[in-house]
């Protein structure tokens, strides 16, 4: 999956959130709804988190200092965390706490009623036509995986965090069309603070898992297990490397791979010979796995119980 792909799927997302953030806010004025309200928040926190992705994708390009020397694409991991923190802050508790506000003291909508239905299909268009588009930029990287197998495996934030913001979007214009509608033909406004607090809950749900797997990618994961297959074949295709004693992998960022490797080689190959093998080796895994920039092999002799 390229940059350009992410960026593209973030940058169609931040305008329909812009969009559809306007249209719910002078919605909610029109008619003091409170799912239109949590909704709008909801909005305006997508596109918060859509100017962190891109903020994040930006920093991640500098070069490598000698205080940072493996460069700074963990900054896309860690604003892709921030994002988590405002779904569930801005977006779920203040969701939540204005369902209870709702709640203890309901009031129908009498005003602009047709309003807020017709803004919520408004923005159910936007939001789907900005979920196509993160489907379709994430359809090659997904592969044969499964969509919820893709946002656990993914090494790139920004589409899986698109793919769940949209989603949940989509899924909260639901709750609050169902909370609107039926205050609407029942008169209770108890329906609209359950269609809020409906809301907030699921983009509780929502920042939590994407808490937890951007975390994972904060702390360091390896490479997947087909390029784990291709680097172990490259490395044991080189003639003058007997085994692989050990081997790590880490993502130092979605398109850059740290490999450290422990080869077993000859115990009478001399030194230029090792040398030769080394460099090949090298050669060979960044053929097969293009994003393995930084490489490090250790030579030396296999012992009982030590190889893998």
């Amino acid at each position: 999956m390229s940059s350009e792909d992410s960026t593209k799927a973030v940058v169609m997302a931040l305008a329909a959130n812009l969009g559809i953030a306007v249209t719910k806010f002078v919605a909610y004025l029109l008619t003091a709804s409170s799912a239109m309200l949590a909704e709008a928040v909801h909005s305006v926190a997508d596109s918060g988190n859509q100017l962190l992705l891109l903020f994040g994708g930006r920093r991640s390009r500098r070069t490598a200092t000698p205080e940072h020397p493996f460069g700074y694409g963990h900054e896309r991991y860690f604003y892709a965390f921030l994002v988590a923190i405002v779904l569930f802050t801005l977006g779920g508790l203040f969701a939540l706490y204005e369902a209870w506000e709702k709640i203890r003291d309901p009031h129908p909508i009498t005003s602009w009623q047709w309003v807020p239905v017709a803004v919520l299909l408004v923005a159910v268009v936007m939001e789907a036509t900005a979920l196509r588009t993160a489907l379709r930029q994430s359809r090659t990287a997904r592969s044969r995986v499964g969509w919820f197998g893709f946002i656990r495996r993914s090494k790139a934030p920004e589409l899986p965090v698109i793919l769940l913001e949209d989603t949940g979007a989509l899924i909260g214009l639901a709750f609050a069309l169902i909370g609107v509608s039926m205050t609407l033909i029942t008169g209770n406004g108890v329906w609209d603070g359950l269609g809020s607090g409906a809301i907030g809950l699921l983009l509780v749900v929502f920042a939590v898992v994407l808490a937890v797997e951007m975390k994972s990618l904060l702390i360091g994961e390896s490479a997947t297990e087909e390029n784990i297959r291709l680097i172990r074949a490259a490395i044991l295709d080189c003639a003058d490397i007997d085994a692989i004693i050990h081997m790590r992998t880490m993502h130092l960022g979605p398109d850059e791979l740290l490999v450290a490797v422990k080869v077993a080689v000859d115990a009478e190959d001399d030194a230029r010979r090792v040398t030769a093998a080394i460099d090949e080796a090298e050669r060979r895994i960044r053929a097969a796995v293009p994003i393995a920039e930084v490489i490090y092999i250790e030579p030396d002799l296999l012992r009982p119980r030590t190889a893998n």
